[in-house]
């Protein structure tokens, strides 16, 4: 019988949050009213899109409302405890942490006590609870990356889904959502229609760009129907400086466009400081695919020393080599696949704008043109020069009249990441109607975070950020308007089970970062320059501990309080009360009638 795997979570050690109201425990004492927050935009921007309302509203009032944690889940504790349930061992709390159950004194003293961090699913708008993440809980600055996967239109059908078992949502009634609040969120939101979208794009990127830590990234998801509004409206909060780069998604098939069938959305990747952005940015590898590497490496070198390519030796062997480039290894043993690269680059530098002879032939790497060789064709004191070691280490190689580099297949198995994300295909079993790729969410993280830090997504839908961010060890929050979508997030996230990645230190906790797999990467740099090959780190392929299995860290699911409507009743009595409190003071502020 196979044994158990020991089901752990990871803990984010010296990472705290306050303590925020609990429903149940509030009243109007320990919570206070209501005051409103204003953001003011910059009117001097130039250029910047303008929409109706636009110039009349130059700023915009937020509520600070509390956010009530109304409950809190521990996967791991849920599963022991049903471990337990038949065993001789003592039954184990639910909640048995500090936090979990805190003094009843701190417990009512609201954001005033801090504990152990637990990432949050919030139900409420965004503007709302991010407002409340600033004001209330002075978090203004500390997230690391926002992925933003607003509506791509003012449709219905790109807004919500109101049942959680049905996605196939059209504009008719019967696909109405229940939700009374979800419904007058998509009447008020869209009210002017597309003037009204850009409306709450703008808003919403304001409150991301001050919650952002001065190294973060937001990735803003969109289609080509309003890519040119997003954009503008990105340089307008951003800066047009700090604007990296419009990432291509390819999904899932394509809508009928009636002239060319569209098969990408866009992601569209911004920072708050681009410059000190870079400083917090990994370098992502993608794995060059057997079916690719004859795109890439088109020659092949015999054990015999010539040098075809895989069209001609295909023609030689009547075997397509271009389909099975592999095949070659087999077929000829001790045989390389090879890529021709270029050896020039511009400038002018003394030891590298000369003509240099390879194999009895003089090649000019293009001088009058402004060209030299990328490493050193003549040394000073007759030492081999970069060059010369590249022909002894047999990596020159003469195509078209010009000198270039033999870079191996074996060299290095992976290809710098770029924006063209086509090998997704879309999500294959979603459970919300516009559910994000789980990888093209992953591939954001990765690129711009570290294990504990914290990852937000404004918009839940059916929780993917929030689940790829437990996953990588990211701390998370997540907020969403709709309860299906709340719901749908909730289950995906009590019931997802995951590789447990190895600690970098864990003694210190998931903040030490993951012990990752690494490859030699060997340039003609490392070859020219007698230097070793360094080692590339992988960061999406952390070592695993196959002992082990791990569940979702504990979190709080929570929400912005829903409007008080008082009854006549009450309202009269709060009536009377307050003309007995004005009558008292007037009576006291006279000193004819005062009393003892």
């Amino acid at each position: 019988m196979p044994r158990k795997k020991r089901i752990e979570q990871y803990e984010h050690k010296g990472k705290t949050r306050v303590n925020n109201p609990q429903a149940g425990l509030v009243d109007a004492a320990g919570d206070p009213p209501e005051r409103k927050r204003t953001y003011a935009y910059d009117p001097h921007l130039d250029p910047q899109l303008q929409w109706a309302g636009k110039a009349e509203r130059t700023s915009f009032d937020v509520p600070s409302a509390s956010l009530h944690v109304h409950e809190r889940i521990d996967p791991r504790t849920i599963i022991e405890a049903v471990r337990r349930k038949n065993g001789n061992g003592a039954q184990m709390s639910l909640f048995s942490a500090r936090e979990m159950n805190p003094p009843l004194r701190e417990a009512i003293e609201f954001y005033k006590h801090r504990h152990n961090w637990t990432n949050r699913l919030i139900a409420g708008d965004s503007l709302l609870v991010m407002n409340s993440l600033i004001e209330k809980e002075a978090l203004a600055g500390q997230v690391q990356m926002f992925y933003f996967d607003p509506p791509y239109g003012i449709e219905y059908k790109s807004n919500f889904q109101p049942f959680i078992n049905k996605r196939d949502v059209k504009d008719k009634d019967e696909d109405l959502t229940s939700e009374p609040e979800t419904l007058r969120a998509f009447r008020d939101t869209w009210e002017l229609g597309i003037h009204s979208y850009l409306t709450y794009l703008r808003d919403r990127l304001l409150l991301m760009r001050e919650l952002l830590h001065d190294t973060g990234s937001l990735f803003l998801q969109i289609s080509d129907q309003n890519i040119h509004h997003a954009r503008e409206l990105l340089s307008e909060v951003f800066g047009l400086q700090n604007f990296v780069v419009s990432i291509v998604l390819k999904k899932k098939g394509g809508q009928k466009g009636g002239t060319l069938d569209p098969i990408n959305d866009y992601i569209l990747w911004v920072t708050k400081n681009k410059d000190a952005a870079r400083q917090r940015l990994h370098k992502l590898f993608v794995q060059i695919r057997d079916d690719e590497l004859a795109d890439v490496f088109r020659y092949v070198e015999l054990p015999d020393g010539r040098e075809l390519t895989l069209s001609a030796l295909s023609e030689e062997k009547e075997f397509d080599y271009r389909r099975f480039p592999r095949r070659v290894e087999v077929d000829f043993p001790g045989a390389k696949l090879f890529a021709s690269e270029n050896l020039t680059s511009g400038g002018f530098r003394r030891t590298q704008s000369v003509p240099y002879t390879h194999k009895g032939v003089k090649y000019d790497p293009g001088i009058s043109k402004g060209n030299c060789w990328k490493h050193s064709a003549i040394t000073d004191d007759g030492s081999p020069s970069g060059i010369d070691r590249l022909a002894e280490a047999g990596r020159l190689f003469t195509a078209e009249r010009q000198l270039r580099y033999k870079r191996y297949a074996s060299d290095f198995g992976y290809s710098t990441l770029t924006n063209l994300w086509d090998e997704f295909a879309g999500v294959s079993n979603p459970v919300f109607v516009v559910q994000t790729s789980e990888r093209a969410v992953q591939r954001c993280v990765l690129m711009t975070t570290s294990p504990g830090d914290l990852v937000m997504d404004p918009t839940c839908g059916s929780g993917t950020t929030a689940v790829v961010a437990e996953q990588w060890g990211r701390r998370w929050i997540t907020c969403d308007s709709s309860r299906v979508a709340l719901t749908l997030a909730k289950q995906r996230l009590m019931t997802s089970v995951f590789e447990y990645f190895e600690l970098a230190h864990p003694d210190e906790g998931v903040g030490s970062g993951f012990r990752y797999e690494t490859a030699s990467h060997i340039t003609s740099s490392t070859i020219a320059n007698e230097e070793p090959p360094p080692l590339e780190t992988l960061y999406d392929q952390p070592y695993i501990d196959n002992s082990k299995t791990r569940v979702t860290g504990p979190f709080t699911v929570e929400a912005v309080p829903a409007p008080m409507v008082k009854s006549a009743k009450a309202r009269s009595q709060a009536k009377r009360r307050m003309n007995r409190s004005r009558a008292a003071e007037k009576h006291c502020g006279n000193p004819s009638g005062a009393t003892n």
